[in-house]
Protein backbone atom coordinates (compact mmCIF):
# COMPACT_ATOMS: atom_id res chain seq x y z
CA UNK A 1 0.00 0.00 0.00
CA UNK A 2 1.83 3.26 -1.15
CA UNK A 3 1.70 6.43 0.49
CA UNK A 4 -2.52 6.36 0.73
CA UNK A 5 -4.28 9.01 2.76
CA UNK A 6 -6.26 7.44 5.94
CA UNK A 7 -9.71 9.15 4.15
CA UNK A 8 -8.91 7.33 1.48
CA UNK A 9 -8.16 4.19 2.42
CA UNK A 10 -11.01 4.32 4.75
CA UNK A 11 -13.37 4.93 2.00
CA UNK A 12 -12.15 1.92 -0.09
CA UNK A 13 -12.63 -0.16 3.43
CA UNK A 14 -16.19 1.14 3.65
CA UNK A 15 -16.72 -0.26 0.13
CA UNK A 16 -14.93 -3.55 0.32
CA UNK A 17 -17.24 -4.12 3.60
CA UNK A 18 -20.48 -2.95 1.17
CA UNK A 19 -19.61 -5.66 -1.40
CA UNK A 20 -18.61 -8.19 1.38
CA UNK A 21 -22.56 -7.79 2.92
CA UNK A 22 -24.02 -7.19 -0.60
CA UNK A 23 -23.48 -10.78 -1.13
CA UNK A 24 -23.24 -11.29 -4.31
CA UNK A 25 -20.02 -11.67 -4.61
CA UNK A 26 -18.14 -15.47 -5.93
CA UNK A 27 -16.31 -17.29 -2.52
CA UNK A 28 -13.46 -16.59 -4.29
CA UNK A 29 -14.11 -12.81 -5.07
CA UNK A 30 -15.23 -12.51 -1.44
CA UNK A 31 -11.74 -13.74 -0.14
CA UNK A 32 -10.05 -11.72 -2.25
CA UNK A 33 -12.62 -8.85 -1.22
CA UNK A 34 -11.60 -9.53 2.55
CA UNK A 35 -7.85 -9.70 1.78
CA UNK A 36 -7.81 -6.05 0.75
CA UNK A 37 -10.26 -5.04 3.57
CA UNK A 38 -7.83 -6.33 6.42
CA UNK A 39 -5.15 -4.73 4.92
CA UNK A 40 -7.40 -1.90 4.66
CA UNK A 41 -8.19 -2.11 8.20
CA UNK A 42 -4.25 -2.39 9.44
CA UNK A 43 -2.90 0.71 7.32
CA UNK A 44 -6.21 2.70 9.09
CA UNK A 45 -5.60 1.33 12.48
CA UNK A 46 -1.85 1.89 11.87
CA UNK A 47 -2.49 5.34 11.13
CA UNK A 48 -4.78 6.06 14.10
CA UNK A 49 -2.38 4.99 16.28
CA UNK A 50 -0.05 6.95 15.03
CA UNK A 51 -2.48 9.99 15.39
CA UNK A 52 -3.16 9.22 18.67
CA UNK A 53 0.78 9.42 20.17
CA UNK A 54 1.26 12.68 18.05
CA UNK A 55 -2.09 14.01 19.77
CA UNK A 56 -1.19 16.98 22.59
CA UNK A 57 -4.09 18.23 24.93
CA UNK A 58 -3.40 21.87 25.63
CA UNK A 59 -4.59 22.69 29.48
CA UNK A 60 -4.81 25.95 30.38
CA UNK A 61 -2.89 26.51 33.68
CA UNK A 62 -3.89 29.24 36.62
CA UNK A 63 -1.94 32.02 35.61
CA UNK A 64 -3.84 32.18 32.12
CA UNK A 65 -0.96 30.32 30.31
CA UNK A 66 -1.26 27.25 28.42
CA UNK A 67 0.67 23.92 28.93
CA UNK A 68 1.17 21.15 26.54
CA UNK A 69 0.71 17.43 28.08
CA UNK A 70 0.79 14.74 25.94
CA UNK A 71 -2.60 12.80 25.37
CA UNK A 72 -3.41 10.26 27.74
CA UNK A 73 -6.02 7.39 27.07
CA UNK A 74 -8.16 5.55 30.02
CA UNK A 75 -5.47 2.29 28.87
CA UNK A 76 -2.23 4.43 28.99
Amino acid sequence: MAVEKFEVSLKKLEEVVRRLEGGSLSLDDSLKAFEEGVKLAAFCSKKLDEAERRVEVLLKCKDGSYDRKPFETEEG
